[in-house]
């Protein structure tokens, strides 16, 4: 019978079908899974415990700190601990090509804020949540003499960033259980 309503050319039974098509793909995307809950449930697996808003509390007090300050201090061990190994060499590259010219990182951040949960997304390496924050900067490189050679010590730098943190399944300790994936950011000046 399915097969035959499915096939058939008659009028009557074609808006049938395409209404009944429509109703349940409107249905069908209310009570299915959104991939956001997908990786909730797997983070949830590992963590019972894991909450959506100690989770961004998580980000603004210990992660971004700590790979911000890492990244514009030029500390590549703080780096490598992390960060996943693609996400590394990318964020390491340029720090290693100024220190072998001599060059000195003296930036430091301002503020963090605006920090929120974009959308979750299940990778190979696990669970991934995207996050979007923005931080205030002052970008400062400079070289043996202390002379600036890039960035200026009077200009404040607002700075957008999109984060791929994904969880590592196998780490049952849920502070040290992410790690950077994928990084992007976007800067302006900031006027006072």
């Amino acid at each position: 019978m399915k097969m035959k309503y499915d096939e058939s050319d008659n009028a009557f039974i074609r808006v049938s079908r395409t209404l009944t098509d429509k109703v349940s793909d409107l249905m069908g995307g209310l009570f299915s899974k959104t991939e956001m809950s997908e990786v909730l449930t797997e983070i949830l697996k590992v963590d019972p415990n894991f909450d959506k808003d100690k989770f961004l509390k998580l980000c603004e007090k210990d992660i971004i700190p700590n790979i911000l300050e890492a990244m514009i201090r030029g500390d590549l061990d703080v780096l490598k601990d992390w960060c996943y190994e693609a996400t590394y060499s990318q964020l390491a590259h340029p720090i290693q090509q100024a220190k072998s010219m001599g060059l000195q990182f003296n930036s430091k951040i301002l503020d963090i804020d605006n920090i929120d949960l974009a959308m979750g997304k299940m990778m190979e390496q696990g669970p991934v949540l995207i996050i979007t924050f923005q931080a205030q900067l002052v970008m400062v490189i400079t070289n043996q003499k202390d002379e600036v050679v890039e960035g200026d010590q009077d200009k404040v730098l607002r700075m957008l960033y999109v984060w791929a943190l994904c969880r590592d399944q196998d780490e049952l300790n849920p502070y040290a259980a992410w790690r950077l994936l994928d990084i992007s950011s976007s800067a302006t000046e900031q006027i006072l």
